[in-house]
């Protein structure tokens, strides 16, 4: 080992990483151990090497040199090697190979092997020298016969051998020890220690570091050695990144075992099998060794070389300069390896009391005083397995579910004394999940939604022990390795771009090869170098086509020849004719390749590293806070430059910038403009210092660094005009942005490698996006950081001890004005900057506005490190901010990990279903984390652990961000990391998931591709291999629940919708048997992620409203994208397109105002059902009103806007959002704010003229925007979060600006009413709306097949002749007068059939008729059916005549029918026309009550005038009232509806001054206004002594206004301390009522 002071250094740079100081310990001793045997295996080699002097390849015994002695510029090709973190790839090559096997030694303290004495000095520490030699003999290891040990030399390998260049310095020999010829070089092993670990836990990596021996020191060996435990455990470490965790945990128990990790039957016990039975054979590259040095060693003629043999003919072939390439694990990289020690941690500390419950998934929770109300009674039937029947139980929302479990208990079991709850869960049938025992039933959203459909509540009890376990995690799963390799390779990986180790070494064996031919030539210079410079060019093409200025130097001192541009430089060509300058140039180009090797290694993620030293941590580390030096360093050139470009651009410049959060820090910086060069590739090259105004001390932390490639455009053939070339602006070609601070937060240095993005990608310096290495054509930018001798590292300060805190009610009025009106700008992005230089004047005065605090620190003017402790202390006394306001912390605006830390700490009390809301907006926050690791991946991985839920969702959204490729590299380590948590079931589980989505996505594919008339069959070839699938797997959880498990495919309920993506409805089988089929539509071609989004923000609108006590019946469906353009939703039943049914009414449907009407009533025949559908369509309709207005949803047509039998609506497919409406040439199509037609109120009102349950519907609308407008910042923070997620509709802050004006959160409430009642208006009488449903039925008639047209709209189902029985005579008796709601006749029908004895009673209408008849004329021709009477009459048409006259001629219609040809009287549209409906079912002889126009809920009107609804408010002497409604007006003389308006004057008024009116309502008896009335300067004491007078008059244009009721109002019996909303009941003038 080095010294003590050496050893703690490393200690602590390894203790970082998580290996112990005790692991450490252990690991060194073995080392020293198996270094000692071999050197004994080594001086047994040499005595059978002096009996049989073989040639060999490498040999040790080289003469002193004195290291010092070399040129200085030589100094620094003595490769040094060091271990890293654990796993130091340089260790895992470099062990005996398979055949090898060591004897049993016993060494004495006479023994006289030792190792070669290593040199001293600085360099001797902490470092494991490897030289090269040329000469000498070194054993090689026995043939596979040789199982007794003995050692037999291998055949030298075909390859002939090689004349190195120069020499390494041999070490020089010490006193005491045996001369260097008698020495061999002992193999470097790495190893592992031995110390105590978790059972199943691959043993933690060493370091290795080589004992510096004193003279004449030999080791010792006390006891056996455990060979097979110390290569297993090398092993393990190779295996870790190319085998699964599983077989990692077999390989360390096989280990305590005594067996090995696989099987090695041949080995003999007691002998250490080599890795290279499991691993690929190392392939090293050669460098040349100077032989000036030692030629008395070398042999005249012959050329001794290192080659990339096989690992048969070569397994110990040693690398010179200490280069080699190899596999590499993840813990290469530092920052990987510490996120992998972190998750250990993570995993350890979890505290699984029970593993079998982590495979539960438990169904979500969302309290809510309305659900949890103990005067709301449940309906809930459980089943049993031990009942025949099942029970049924009434009880109450707020009763536990362990409550319940206790009921049943009482009823399956006799003696609950040894009756555990705990050990029972109940379980709604047809789905996969658990309700939670400590919860209250009607806080589960399953229950929430049996309740909201009118769905029987059906659960089934269950004991622990019998439900499936498969996805349960177990010990062996949280005590298994953090290795990331295996899991990310198992992900769709992005295009592998890196070159492999072999491709690589055969590369450099074609070098070695010209350069030989170089070296040894004896003329022809020009062409032989020109062979080298192609087999240079092959290799720097393999590594990113990057030539390094040193390569380029290095190749500016061969002759000239054509593969290669020469720079003007005149040299002497007869300085190559000395084979010293040749070798020298050729070291010179050796050691820039192998330098160029090691920067492609540690830019790449390739499967190769060199074994160099890795990432050396200075022991001197200056503080970034006290470096005062300016920020610079060198722009050397870019790299990779599409050839295109020659032609293309020219005037090439590179502009650099320092931003954080987003905001610039200083001016950007210019290169001058260059043009192409041409080396052995274009390059555009600036070779210049950029030095930032920016002092390192000045520099924030996470401070990016953009650089922007700009150029000019070169002006087409032709336009030669120097006007036309000064008008020419630069275009940018390509951007890339880079962190100056790393994980450590060390200040970048050294050279770097970036990757350019395309300037057509969004180039936003707020997202902290890694280099492009994802393209394998991406430009590449060198820069050349300032190397020093020591880490510039940035040290978080600590807060201030104390922060000032003011009362917000201190300042002066105008400040607090001032200050309220930027707050309710709601969002840091409209923030002004006056605005922020008051809010951070005012800061300290700010800690009440709690939600203010992402406002105040986006007002902070800097975030260097001497303003830091003010920001800290501000952030740490900061009230404790609720979950909603905090996400406001996670933007790109604030990169600073302490307040990140903050938010994720107040997010942290968010419920598992408040999480779910919020999943996808924190999985976009993890792109502006700084680093891998941060608090929020470790609250997300943490959550996961607890909930399958959140891990299920977790993890389809994160694989759905590999897809963006600026951060698909950080994505792939966060879900290789959630695999890691989640357990080996759950990893098979999602196998399974996204195989069956891979399937479907095929599937839905070629029916896409496919002609109309061949999908059908592709279809159903495709469904068979789904059914292969499921043979296969047995089952699955659809991506878009967990809940949903599924066990097959239902073919014959599978088809495809006729639009323009073709997307699939699939009906899979449920496994639980007492569940339905679960039906799904898969889309391919289609990107769901716009869905997923709006989906989300209704939902958590519904839920906003929920809690307010306000539940709005909204229909959220689930929908999910499974990857870029595919994805599933779910198909909800009971459900109709309005399109479908307005054209049961014909294709003009869309303008009739009762279709609707009619399809609820259709199937709600009673006259509750249809009650509570229409109230179920009241609110559901408000509510979507208010979603797609404040989401800006547009393309709204008749089909993307569904009904169910219910009376919900609900909108789907939300292609177009945030008001990027759909053009028909330059005209908007979605013309109206939202869709609401007048087919809508209809159903609203329960007729064509406004009722009071419009009122109520206004209302709702009104109370609902007002609810979601009180919660804009989440909303705003919602969708700020998502402006990275590569949404086309979401991308800037102008389509974020949408939301803000929808939203207007500078608005009262009152205005807000009062503007949305506006829009109600405008929605209503848009006629764009109908027309553009109509052009939408015209142009799907094309894929409308003839079942659709062959239903009668008022007809629940279809009756055929052998279902009803044969008709003998039809008639009609009567015509009765009812109101529906509106006067109209309905006729009587007495229809007789064959073998029944009674007739029975039908009523149609005539519109009924005529419909059947339009019908009918879409499947016969006219000449087969009798002629339809005619719809126009002559005189009154809804008089009792006119009704007489139609029931006549409808007689004969029918007569003819019925007995017409039998294709026509027997169809299937007669027979359904003349069976009874259910409204048929009530008495022939009772004719039907008028239906009130009114709605049954609406309260009754006070007197005969009307009432009239107003809210009245007083405020900073001012006083508010808000005209609202009035119900019940009296119609005119002449009866027709009035036009009303309402006057106001506030007595006493002699001059008439305060008179203020409202608009005109037209011709209704229930107008809506809403309208704010406002007097200002009216003191409070007047105020007592005045008097509202309101009058409600119908305009009568040049008539005189008549008077339809009036009402007085004293103020002073007000309490208008608070507002005073009520009905005030009309009455003539002379009446006076409060």
């Amino acid at each position: 080992m080095s010294s003590a002071q050496g050893s703690g250094e490393h200690w602590k740079s390894l203790e970082s990483v998580g290996i112990s100081r005790k692991e450490l310990a252990m690991a060194e001793a073995l080392q020293m151990e198996y270094d000692a045997l071999s050197r004994l295996r080594h001086d047994k080699e040499e005595n059978r090497t002096k009996q049989n002097p073989d040639p060999c390849l490498i040999s040790w015994d080289e003469p002193v040199l004195d290291f010092y002695s070399k040129p200085a510029g030589r100094q620094k090709d003595l490769k040094l090697l060091r271990g890293l973190s654990g796993s130091d790839p340089t260790l895992n090559y470099n062990s005996l190979s398979p055949q090898e096997g060591l004897p049993n030694h016993s060494t004495s303290q006479g023994s006289p092997s030792g190792p070669v004495p290593w040199p001293t000095g600085s360099l001797a520490r902490d470092y494991l020298y490897i030289f090269d030699g040329s000469d000498g003999g070194l054993s090689l290891s026995p043939r596979p016969g040789d199982i007794d040990g003995s050692s037999k030399k291998l055949s030298p390998p075909p390859l002939p051998p090689r004349v190195s260049i120069w020499d390494t310095p041999p070490l020089p020999p010490r006193k005491g020890s045996p001369s260097p010829s008698k020495i061999s070089q002992p193999s470097d092993i790495n190893t592992f220690s031995l110390v105590e670990q978790p059972p199943g836990k691959l043993l933690g990596p060493q370091i290795l570091e080589e004992e510096e021996l004193r003279g004449g020191s030999t080791g010792h060996l006390r006891g056996s050695v455990d060979y097979d435990g110390i290569n297993d455990a090398i092993t393990r470490l190779n295996l870790k990144s190319t085998y699964d965790a599983e077989m990692l945990r077999d390989a360390t128990r096989g280990w305590k075992e005594g067996q090995g990790p696989l099987d090695f039957g041949k080995d003999t016990p007691g002998k250490p099998v080599a890795r290279s039975k499991t691993m690929p054979p190392q392939v090293p590259p050669r460098t040349y060794v100077s032989r000036c040095a030692n030629r008395k060693n070398s042999t005249s003629g012959k050329n001794h070389r290192i080659s990339a043999a096989s690992a048969v003919s070569r397994p110990h072939a040693a690398v010179t300069n200490g280069h080699e390439l190899f596999e590499v694990s993840e813990e290469r990289d530092e920052e990987v390896a510490a996120f992998c020690h972190m998750l250990d941690i993570l995993r350890s500390g979890s505290n699984i009391q029970d593993y079998f419950l982590t495979g539960y998934v438990w169904s979500a929770v969302t309290p809510s005083p309305e659900h949890l109300g103990d005067e709301v009674n449940l309906k809930v039937t459980v089943l049993c397995d031990s009942l025949r029947e099942p029970l049924t139980f009434t009880c109450n929302c707020s009763s536990t579910v362990d409550l319940l479990i206790y009921q049943t208990l009482c009823y399956t079991h006799d003696e609950l004394r040894d009756v555990d709850v705990g050990d029972f869960v109940l379980k709604p049938c047809g789905l996969e999940e658990f309700l939670q025992n400590k919860h209250a039933l009607g806080s589960h959203e399953y229950i929430q939604y049996c309740r909201k459909f009118d769905i029987d509540i059906r659960l089934q009890l269950m004991e622990q022990k019998s439900v499936r376990s498969d996805l349960a995690r177990t010990v062996n799963d949280d005590q298994s390795p953090s290795t990331l390799n295996y899991l990310v390779h198992l992900q769709e990986r992005p295009v592998k771009q890196t070159i492999s180790r072999q491709a690589l070494s055969l590369l450099f064996d074609t070098y070695h090869n010209e350069v030989d031919a170089f070296l040894l030539a004896d003329g022809d210079f020009p062409l032989k170098a020109d062979r080298v410079v192609q087999s240079v060019k092959a290799i720097c093409n393999a590594l990113a086509a990057v030539e390094t200025p040193e390569i380029t130097n290095a190749l500016n001192q061969l002759p000239p020849c054509p593969s290669r541009i020469q720079p003007k430089i005149q040299k002497d060509p007869s300085v190559l004719a000395v084979r010293e300058n040749r070798e020298k140039v050729v070291e010179a180009l050796t050691a820039a390749i192998l330098d160029l090797v090691e920067l492609y290694c540690s830019t790449f993620n390739a499967d190769f590293q060199t074994a160099v030293h890795g990432s050396h941590k200075h022991d001197l580390v200056q503080e970034a806070c006290h470096f005062p030096r300016p920020l610079a360093f060198n722009v050397y050139a870019t790299h990779r430059i599409p050839i295109t470009w020659a032609a293309s651009y020219e005037d090439f410049y590179l502009s650099c910038s320092l931003s954080h959060g987003g905001k610039e820090l200083c001016n950007p910086l210019q290169t001058r403009r260059a043009h192409f060069s041409k080396y052995l590739f274009h390059l555009i090259i600036w070779d210049q210092r950029i030095c930032f105004p920016v002092q390192v001390d000045r520099l924030p932390r996470e401070t990016l660094l953009c650089a922007t490639l700009y150029a000019l455009p070169i002006p087409p053939p032709g336009s030669s005009s120097e006007a036309i070339k000064q008008r020419r602006a630069p275009e940018a070609l390509g951007w890339v942005t880079t962190p100056l601070f790393n994980f450590r937060h060390i200040l970048t240095c050294g050279r770097k490698l970036l990757g350019l993005w395309p300037a057509t990608q969004e180039n936003s310096s707020a997202r902290w996006s890694t280099p492009n290495f994802h393209q394998p054509d991406s430009v590449i930018l060198q820069i050349d950081f300032p190397a020093s001798a020591f880490d510039v590292k940035f040290t978080s300060p600590s807060g201030d001890k104390f922060s000032p805190c003011y009362e917000f009610g201190s300042l002066r009025e105008e400040d607090q004005r001032v200050l309220k009106n930027i707050m309710q700008k709601e969002s840091l992005y409209w923030l002004t900057d006056a605005d922020k230089k008051r809010l951070w004047e005012k800061r300290y005065y700010c800690h009440s506005e709690v939600s203010s605090l992402p406002l105040v620190l986006a007002s902070a003017p800097s975030w260097e490190w001497a303003c830091l402790p003010d920001i800290y202390v501000l952030l740490k006394q900061w009230t404790h901010m609720n979950h909603q306001d905090a996400l406001g912390l996670l933007h790109a605006t604030f990169p600073d990990q302490e307040v990140r830390r903050m938010a994720v700490q107040w997010i942290g009390s968010l419920s598992d279903a408040e999480l779910l809301d919020y999943l996808p907006q924190l999985v976009q926050a993890l792109k502006y984390e700084c680093y891998l690791d941060s608090p929020l991946v470790r609250f997300l991985l943490k959550r996961a652990i607890s909930d399958l839920r959140v891990t299920h969702y977790f993890f389809w959204l994160l694989k759905d961000g590999l897809k963006d490729s600026q951060f698909s590299i950080r994505y792939q380590y966060l879900l290789a990391a959630l695999l890691c948590c989640c357990g080996k079931g759950l990893r098979e589980e999602f196998n399974r998931q996204c195989w069956l989505v891979n399937t479907l996505a095929k599937l839905a594919q070629q029916v896409r591709e496919a002609t109309p008339s061949a999908r059908q069959g592709i279809l159903r070839n495709g469904l068979e291999e789904v059914k292969q699938f499921f043979a296969l797997n047995g089952s699955c959880r659809l991506p878009l629940s967990p809940s949903l498990l599924v066990k097959g495919i239902v073919p014959r309920d599978c088809s495809y919708f006729n639009s323009n993506a073709v997307p699939l409805k699939l009906s899979f089988q449920n496994v639980d048997p007492m569940g339905e089929n679960i039906r799904v539509i898969f889309k391919c071609g289609d990107d769901l992620r716009q869905d997923m989004l709006t989906l989300q923000m209704i939902r958590i609108m519904s839920k906003i409203w929920v809690q307010e006590g306000l539940d709005m019946r909204m229909v959220i469906f689930r929908c999910f994208s499974t990857g870029r353009g595919r994805g599933m939703v779910e198909m909800i039943p009971n459900a109709e397109t309005l399109r479908k049914i307005q054209v049961e009414h014909g294709v003009t449907g869309s303008f009739k105002d009762r279709p609707l009407a009619d399809w609820l009533q259709k199937h709600n025949p009673g006259e509750d059902e249809y009650e509570k559908a229409v109230e179920n369509f009241i609110y559901s309709c408000a509510g979507c009103c208010v979603a797609t207005y404040v989401l800006g949803i547009c393309d709204r047509h008749n089909d993307n806007i569904m009904l169910k039998t219910t009376g919900h609506m609900f909108h789907i497919d939300f292609g177009r959002f945030l008001g990027h409406a759909q053009m028909f040439g330059n005209i908007k199509r979605d013309r109206a704010p939202f869709v609401f037609t007048s087919d809508m109120a209809y159903v609203i009102n329960g007729g064509d003229k406004p009722s009071s349950r419009f009122h109520d519907f206004v209302d709702l609308c009104c109370q609902a925007y007002n609810l979601i407008r009180k919660h804009t910042h989440l909303f705003l923070n919602l969708l700020g979060l998502m402006l990275s997620c590569g949404i086309p509709e979401l991308s800037d802050l102008e389509d974020l600006k949408y939301v803000y004006d929808a939203l207007r959160p500078q608005d009262t409430e009152a205005n807000a009413t009062t503007y949305f009642t506006r829009l109600i208006e405008s929605s209503l009488g848009s006629v764009a709306t109908k027309l553009n449903f109509f052009i939408h039925n015209l142009a799907q008639m094309k894929f409308t097949g003839s079942d659709d047209r062959l239903t009668l709209s008022f007809a629940p189902r279809t009756y055929t002749l052998q279902h009803s029985g044969r008709l003998s005579d039809v008639f009609l008796c009567r015509q009765e007068k009812v109101f529906h709601p509106n006067k109209t006749y309905i006729y009587v029908v007495k229809v007789m059939r064959e073998n029944a004895h009674e007739a029975t009673y039908i009523q149609r209408t005539f519109e009924e008729f005529q419909e059947l008849h339009n019908k009918l004329r879409l499947l016969f021709p006219s000449s087969l059916l009798p002629s339809f009477p005619s719809r126009f009459t002559i005189g009154r048409p809804r008089g009792e005549a006119g009704a007489e006259r139609r029931r006549e001629e409808l007689n004969g219609y029918i007569w003819h029918l019925i007995h017409a040809t039998p294709e026509v009287a027997e169809c299937d549209l007669v027979y359904t026309f003349f069976h009874p409906l259910p409204r048929d079912e009530k008495a022939a002889n009772t004719s039907p009550a008028p239906k009130p126009s009114d709605g049954s809920w609406a309260r009754p009107v006070g007197k005969v005038g009307g009432e009239v609804k107003l809210s009245i408010s007083y405020k900073n002497n001012k006083l508010f009232i808000m005209v609202m409604h009035i119900r019940g007006l009296q119609l005119l003389q002449d009866g027709n509806d009035p036009d009303p308006y309402v006057k106001i004057y506030l007595l006493p008024d002699p001059q008439k001054t305060t008179k203020k009116k409202t608009k005109v309502a037209r011709k209704t008896c229930n107008p809506t206004y809403n309208e704010m009335l406002v007097y200002d300067g009216i003191p409070k004491g007047d105020l007592q002594q005045r008097e509202l007078q309101l009058s409600v008059l119908s305009e009568q244009g040049f008539w005189e206004n008549i008077l339809l009721g009036e009402v007085h109002i004293r103020l002073r019996e007000l309490d208008l301390a608070q507002e005073k909303t009520g009905w005030f009941a009309l009455g003539s003038r002379s009446h006076e009522t409060s």
